[in-house]
């Protein structure tokens, strides 16, 4: 199959599952056609999936990414203030390293919302279908434990597999919503939601990690504030933990502005 035949065959699969999505025609154009196939699975719930569907998604998605550019944290640079530490401006997906961190919500299953610019649904949707069934059953084991309105508290991570994706784990942990102004509580939440996804990473022998921005999207988190509790709160971490596996920590950024504001917090720790 080529990319055409294999976004066609999960397009049709998905629909049939979802009849109430079915259109006539799916659209030539690649890019229109990649995004159709996207929203379906954001909209699709937790369920058993054919091997076949499977064999023929990982293949898609491995070439997906592949053309995107896959960025090995063996061809970055530390930044001068500490050779530690990595700011990379670029799309977490397709970066190779040993895991990746997901801003997630308390449901831990991925964005539900058609397209949606986050990188929960980014994740979700070149992970695979594989990355929502995983979560889900992580959660069902939570929900016995706990009743069935558990929800994964904030700053608890727990991790999975990265399946489709270049990194070989995700480290999922739910931000503080900031609302309706920011409070101490905010600030230590979210330096709790850097050292526990740190722990539970080094926990699973992972020598690297890359922190998105969390909670500095939807959650409405100062991104300045934010950026200044990662980089304190990771530093710090480093410092206690000088025997651990862990030894390097990227900031990701996609955003100039975001860019911006760490460059200024590094160039700033140099002097």
């Amino acid at each position: 199959m080529n990319q055409k035949e294999r976004v066609t065959y999960l397009i049709r699969y998905l629909e049939k599952e979802m009849p109430e999505y079915r259109i006539p025609e799916i659209p030539q154009d690649e890019q229109e056609a990649f995004n159709l196939f996207r929203a379906l699975c954001n909209v699709r719930m937790p369920g058993p999936v054919s091997e076949e569907f499977l064999q023929v998604q990982d293949a898609f998605l491995q070439e997906e990414t592949a053309k995107k550019g896959i960025t090995d944290i063996k061809d970055l640079h530390p930044v001068p203030a500490d050779s530690r530490l990595f700011l990379w401006q670029g799309d977490i997906t397709a970066l190779r390293c040993d895991a990746i961190v997901n801003a997630a919500n308390s449901q831990m299953l991925g964005c539900f919302q058609p397209l949606h610019n986050c990188i929960d649904n980014a994740e979700n949707t070149y992970a695979g279908v594989q990355l929502r069934n995983y979560m889900a059953e992580q959660m069902g084991q939570m929900k016995q434990k706990y009743g069935r309105d558990y929800e994964q508290p904030t700053a608890v991570p727990m991790i999975s597999p990265a399946f489709n994706l270049p990194s070989k784990y995700i480290v999922h942990v739910v931000g503080p919503i900031v609302s309706p102004f920011l409070t101490q509580t905010h600030k230590d939440q979210l330096a709790e939601c850097y050292r526990a996804s740190l722990d539970l990473a080094a926990d699973n022998g992972c020598k690297n990690i890359a922190f998105c921005c969390i909670s500095t999207g939807v959650f409405m988190f100062p991104p300045k504030k934010a950026a200044e509790i990662a980089v304190g709160t990771v530093r710090k971490w480093l410092d206690e933990h000088p025997d651990s596996c862990m030894k390097s920590v990227i900031f990701n950024v996609f955003k100039d502005s975001d860019l911006s504001i760490y460059q200024t917090i590094f160039k700033n720790a140099e002097s």
